[in-house]
């Protein structure tokens, strides 16, 4: 039996390449041969159209739109990265009994409507086009900020020509493209290509008129919509529909969801993203903790996952607003699962499998990466004690960088950034919340965790053997 699928999650990193990796194992310990495509950061593992053609199972383990078109004519089994890294088994056998497996059109049409899987997936494929934009437009403008805060300003005494130069690459260009990014993505997961142009104008509309990435959201969910409706619903004569899909569709979406978001939608969502971000500006110390304890908690409970990507995201769009302690809470709370996990495997060696114990060694640079994936296998393995041990850890680790009012100038990049200066705003503090959330995590796992048994271990073996 072969079995062959694709993996993808939003950002291309730890959920993509350890799906694959769960998946192929797991098939091959099942005696079946396997071999998964990774869509990460790059295309890896590329399937043949021979390998399609002879596979008795396709399994698409993704979170964001991929083409399926290599698949027309054949069944696909479509699950998350999440799921196919907790029951990689039980995915295996319903593909392999064609249990939810849906057959792919040679229809264009008919294959775009089966992309369309609920408003998350069309967020999360906003997010997927935004993150460059944001991950190395934020790093950019950090760059800038180790030549002095007011270094890249032409008026100030210490103006730097390259400080102002990598403040516009990453500020003036790149991080301004994080709305019409987002826009574009959510309206093409909606409409296909038809709705990338005016998805980006929706998210420059929301841009400049003041609702941000709210309204970048909503203008590009309505942007994806209305295309969608005009590009794919309406039916027009076979001679006029290339004039139709050049000309109409695009001069009509634009013109309508342009209306739309500076008579409609700009000035409401402004206003709520004002009154948003004067509430977060204002956080006191007791109310900092809280909204740093629910960071902390979201960013801990799937690791990566709808949850931790909803608080993410929703943190970089405030930075847009000029609100930058939550991206900074964020960052705490996604390097303490990992971190904290290397640390248990330490202290507590008698409650980690060997193997356990070395995965443990890669999660120090995971952590200190800000890749908060690298703790889902000890969860996957042990969920009932490992997850509450990392939510709070986490909340630990944001609740004490929203308290003390770290701020973060980058929204990735773990304990790299800290290195350039003027890049967090109270450095130790915000040392001391990633150290008291690593201990807090690695104590509760130790104290939860039941010890490696005589006959745990004689099990591993036999299963390893």
């Amino acid at each position: 039996m072969k079995i062959i699928g694709i993996t993808a999650c939003p950002t291309g990193i730890a959920h993509t390449y350890m799906s694959a990796e769960k998946l192929e194992v797991t098939a091959r310990d099942l005696g079946y041969e396997a071999k998964f495509e990774t869509q990460g950061a790059r295309t890896e593992n590329v399937l043949t159209a021979e390998e399609i053609k002879s596979a008795d199972a396709i399994i698409l383990a993704v979170d964001k739109d991929i083409d399926t078109s290599r698949f027309a004519g054949r069944k696909i089994k479509r699950v998350s990265t999440s799921r196919a890294i907790k029951e990689p088994e039980k995915v295996i056998e319903e593909a392999l009994a064609n249990v939810g497996t849906i057959e792919i059109s040679a229809d264009k049409k008919n294959d775009s409507q089966e992309r369309k899987s609920g408003i998350y997936n069309h967020f999360m494929n906003g997010v997927n086009y935004m993150l460059p934009f944001v991950i190395a437009g934020g790093i950019i403008i950090a760059l800038s900020f180790a030549f002095g805060i007011t270094a890249s300003d032409p008026k100030s005494d210490d103006y730097n020509a390259l400080a102002g130069a990598l403040s516009t690459i990453g500020g003036g260009t790149a991080f301004a493209m994080m709305v019409p990014a987002l826009g574009a993505g959510i309206a093409s997961s909606i409409a296909g290509k038809a709705g990338f142009a005016p998805g980006i104008v929706a998210g420059l509309l929301a841009a400049n008129g003041g609702s941000g990435f709210l309204g970048g959201m909503i203008g590009g969910l309505l942007a994806g919509y209305l295309t969608d409706i005009l590009a794919n619903k309406v039916n027009v004569k076979q001679q006029l529909a290339a004039i139709y899909q050049l000309i109409v569709v695009p001069l009509v979406s634009i013109l309508i969801i342009g209306l739309a978001m500076v008579f409609l939608i700009d000035k409401p969502i402004a206003w709520v993203l004002d009154a948003l971000t004067g509430w977060l500006n204002g956080l006191g110390n007791t109310s900092g903790l809280m909204f740093g304890l629910l960071i902390g908690i979201m960013m801990a409970a799937d690791m990566g996952g709808p949850i931790n990507k909803s608080i993410s995201t929703f943190s970089i769009g405030l930075m847009s607003a000029g609100v930058n302690a939550p991206i900074a809470a964020c960052m705490a709370a996604g390097m303490t699962p990992p971190l904290g996990l290397a640390l248990a495997t330490l202290l507590f060696k008698n409650k980690f499998t060997k193997e356990e114990r070395t995965s443990g060694q890669s999660c120090w640079i995971l952590g200190a990466s800000y890749i908060t994936e690298g703790a889902i296998p000890f969860a996957v393995a042990d969920p009932i004690r490992v997850i509450p041990s990392l939510m709070l850890g986490s909340a630990t680790a944001a609740g004490i960088s929203m308290a003390a009012g770290v701020t973060s100038m980058a929204p990735h990049g773990g304990i790299w950034v800290m290195l350039i200066p003027n890049v967090m705003n109270n450095l130790p503090m915000y040392l001391l919340a990633i150290v008291a959330g690593t201990l807090v995590t690695a104590i509760a796992v130790g104290l939860l965790k039941k010890p490696i048994t005589v006959e745990d271990k004689k099990m591993i073996n036999e299963v390893e053997a």
